[in-house]
């Protein structure tokens, strides 16, 4: 009878065993590594725009990232590639951003990232906050996006 408990008990511990082993393990790289990480995804992720490449744009969003857009948010990496497809269209491009602060979490798991976005001039017309999540295959992606038009003082 003890043998039997013992592999009911076991069985019964199998889910919580299997479930921990799909938890996102802390990220492994310092602190710095991280920043620096982080940084270098924005930078990529703005890349795009000079670049005109749409699809590059989509490889940095994650599946169920939000466009905060206004308070009217895109839902989903669909529909956000959808929406930014005119910024995409050929010729120059219609503006450009880079980060100025990059910061991530205690964890590593999450980063974050804002600066200003420019018109093609270079003149500043609005600011940018873009929050990042390290993924298991190691690349940062974007869940949350929003941005605000700067005041002028």
């Amino acid at each position: 009878m003890t043998d039997r408990r013992h592999a009911l008990i076991a069985a019964a511990s199998l889910p919580a065993f299997a479930a921990a082993g799909c938890a996102t393990p802390r990220a492994t790289a310092s602190p710095d590594e991280l920043l620096a990480q982080v940084r270098a995804a924005e930078t990529a992720f703005a890349d795009t725009m000079a670049r005109r490449d749409l699809a590059g744009f989509g490889s940095f969003l994650a599946d169920d990232a939000v466009f905060v857009n206004g308070g009217k948010p895109l839902r989903g990496k669909a529909a956000i590639v959808v929406h930014w497809t005119r910024f995409y269209a050929p010729g120059p491009a219609p503006f450009s951003w880079k980060p100025e602060l990059a910061e991530v979490s205690g964890e590593g798991r999450l980063g974050y990232t804002e600066g200003p976005v420019m018109d093609p001039s270079g003149k500043v017309f609005a600011k940018f906050f873009t929050t990042w999540q390290l993924g298991g295959d190691g690349r940062w992606r974007v869940i949350f996006d929003n941005g605000y038009t700067v005041c002028k003082a």
